[in-house]
């Protein structure tokens, strides 16, 4: 239970703070978002090193931690292209993408220098912190192929219902074109990431039919629990009381 606390409480500050940053100053919200968004992705590589058991009541699922981090990686890409379009979303996913592999670099380069002789914990640093190269590979092109992906249909599917969106402006939580971009591209960039990097980083020295089930899983559920704060953004950023933008462009 706690764990879900944890979950609830980082989402909501981060869709709230997201929200009013871009609302109040809207060249400054980019540079935010994109910052949020390289947080998230660095943390997943953190926080993949765990397994984790998810205890869902029904059925257990056993897949590494960044399953309740990587879902808010699709929504912060989401929250990006909905404020600001398809070119800067595809602008951050790069500018991410460059932080992780300047991430690898920096612990390399960490790894290389000998440890102090009354440090007690190096193997279990490197234990952590030393992933294969295969792995980071896999992981690098999943996000590239499926990031880049989820902004598209993404965009695809806010352009085909811009105008039957207009209809539900003011019944916005029940707005069902809202709720299917945010939920078919989040769907698509997960399941798609976790069938691409599963199969480069495991087939043929792990089983990879249970790793995908589990990562297909719990990514999707958490992606689909979390699509309430992306409507609560797009509510905020476009009808929300905070102050009028002081750049001098208007949001898409």
């Amino acid at each position: 239970m706690l764990v879900w606390l944890y979950w609830l409480t980082g989402l909501t500050v981060t869709t709230l703070f997201s929200a009013y940053i871009v609302r109040a100053w809207r060249e400054a919200g980019y540079a935010t978002l994109t910052a949020i968004y390289a947080v998230y992705l660095a943390a997943s590589q953190v926080l993949a090193s765990r397994l984790v058991r998810l205890d869902l009541g029904f059925i257990s699922l056993y897949a590494p931690a960044a399953v309740f981090i990587y879902p808010f990686i699709a929504q912060a890409i989401d929250m990006i292209n909905e404020a600001y379009g398809r070119r800067l979303a595809h602008m951050a996913i790069f500018a991410a993408f460059i932080t992780q592999v300047l991430l690898v670099l920096f612990i390399a380069l960490v790894n290389s220098l000998p440890p102090a002789p009354f440090f007690a914990y190096d193997e279990a640093w490197h234990v952590l912190f030393t992933t294969s190269i295969r792995i980071t590979v896999a992981s690098w092109i999943a996000f590239l192929i499926c990031s880049n992906l989820d902004a598209l249909i993404f965009d695809k599917l806010r352009k085909t219902f811009a105008r039957s969106e207009v209809s539900f402006k003011r019944d916005w939580i029940l707005n069902p074109y809202v709720w299917l971009r945010s939920a078919l591209s989040d769907a698509v960039n997960l399941t798609l990431d976790s069938i691409i990097f599963v199969v480069l980083a495991f087939y043929g020295i792990a089983p990879v039919g249970p790793l995908m089930l589990g990562q297909i899983m719990s990514k999707n559920l958490v992606g689909f629990i979390d699509n309430p704060w992306f409507v609560l953004y797009k509510r905020l950023i476009h009808y929300g009381s905070y102050k009028p933008f002081k750049g001098r462009s208007k949001l898409r």
